[in-house]
């Protein structure tokens, strides 16, 4: 495949549409003027600069609505985290970050362990579609879940209605521990999210392959580690 004929296959209106997670605190984060920035932006960037295609960035609030605009073909690109939910509509890289997920609680709730979470009585509140819920949905049996529409809203709804735990990326609780003192995050991580590229399920599987390869180059060459760095992101490893 050529290259005029890979970008054809990666962005068939000859612009490169990709849409951005502003409810992902980890991969993304707001400028002054209200426009996204972080090292997903700047990946995207990266991205479209070596295939030498124009941009085009679109934001939404979650990840459900990110999901829903590459499954549509509406974008032909997202960053998503890993989930086998979503790998009818969307065709995933392999993971470029990795982010942890983790359990806020107050001070003086008696769960004090990831054991102690999925018992009758306990109710979690994570954001709709991402990948916290995604995993829970699965993984709990015993506790009830609540979906807030975005994740930066959880704790606060959490706290507002009474519930025992919040769930969500450690960097966006901890953000919300130091605006509401008296809260404590558990112990261990629950669960690790392999963060990926992801384009509509019935491109070109070469389009993936180059993806990778972008990728490998990106991670070998240090241009992740350096968009981490010049982001001060934290929460998020290299795999």
């Amino acid at each position: 495949m050529t290259d005029d004929d890979l970008n054809a296959a990666l962005a068939p209106t000859g612009t490169l549409r990709v849409v951005i997670n502003t409810g992902n605190a980890i991969l993304t984060r707001p400028t002054a003027d209200g426009q996204p920035a972080g090292i997903s932006v700047d990946l995207a960037r990266a991205l479209a600069a070596r295939r030498g295609l124009p941009l085009d960035l679109a934001t939404v609030p979650n990840a459900a609505a990110s999901v829903a605009m590459v499954s549509e073909g509406r974008a032909d690109l997202g960053f998503f985290a890993v989930d086998p939910a979503r790998a009818a509509t969307v065709a995933f890289t392999d993971p470029w970050v990795l982010i942890e997920g983790w359990y806020l609680v107050r001070d003086g709730s008696p769960v004090t362990a990831l054991d102690q979470v999925d018992r009758p009585g306990i109710r979690i509140a994570v954001g709709r579609g991402s990948a916290y819920d995604l995993h829970l949905s699965r993984t709990i049996a015993q506790a009830s879940l609540e979906r807030v529409t975005t994740s930066q809203e959880v704790v606060d709804f959490a706290l507002r209605e009474g519930f025992e735990v919040a769930a969500g990326i450690r960097q966006q609780l901890e953000f919300d521990q130091r605006r509401h003192p008296g809260l404590r995050l558990l112990p261990e991580r629950f669960m690790v999210i392999p963060q990926a590229l992801g384009v509509p399920a019935g491109r070109d599987a070469s389009v993936v392959a180059a993806l990778n390869a972008f990728l490998a180059d990106a991670r070998q060459s240090g241009l992740i580690a350096d968009m981490m760095t010049r982001n001060a992101t934290q929460g998020a490893v290299l795999p």
